[in-house]
């Protein structure tokens, strides 16, 4: 029998629809856009983004447009942004979200994303940087990294960590 008649009864059906295009549409965007934004430029003032910053995270657009989007935003007149900016200003907030998570104080968390970290991830260098690198990638790093930190799979060193010492085979108890 051949490979092809062998398969001829089996029945395709597809799979689950796992994303929905219209949460791609304009409409859908524009209602996700200005308040985005908005809450952006909040996050970016409190963490004392420059201009330049701001352009990377967003995925760098000419200034005219930026500005143009920030008094549209301003004005509170209706303003459509792609889904790639809309996607980095989604990783901003849960950035934002999760550090207030994290942090005690809005300035400790932010004192956390300017402060060089040794984790593998960050390379020594601040997660801002990687926050600011123009790339998705980068955003989204930062964003997995303290997603993960709050399931508890890894941060460094607190003060609940500090006395931690590894168990031994001493420790086990088999009753």
């Amino acid at each position: 029998m051949s490979g092809r008649a062998a398969h001829a009864d089996v029945a395709i059906t597809p799979g689950p629809t796992f994303l929905d295009a219209s949460r791609f549409a304009a409409t859908n965007r524009r209602r996700l856009s200005a308040p985005g934004l908005r809450t952006f430029l909040a996050i970016a003032d409190l963490w004392r983004l420059d201009e330049t910053q701001r352009l990377l995270v967003l995925g760098l657009p000419s200034r005219s447009t930026f500005y143009a989007w920030v008094k549209a935003v301003r004005e509170h007149r209706d303003v459509t942004l792609d889904v790639d900016v809309l996607l980095r200003i989604s990783a901003v907030l849960g950035i934002h979200q999760a550090l207030g998570i994290l942090h005690g104080t809005e300035d400790a968390g932010v004192a956390w994303l300017r402060t060089p970290h040794d984790t593998p991830v960050f390379g020594g260098r601040p997660p801002l940087d990687l926050v600011c690198s123009g790339t998705q990638d980068g955003l989204l790093a930062v964003r997995r990294f303290l997603d993960a930190a709050r399931g508890g799979l890894h941060m460094p060193p607190n003060e609940v960590d500090r006395d931690f010492r590894p168990y031994t085979d001493a420790d086990i108890v088999l009753s």
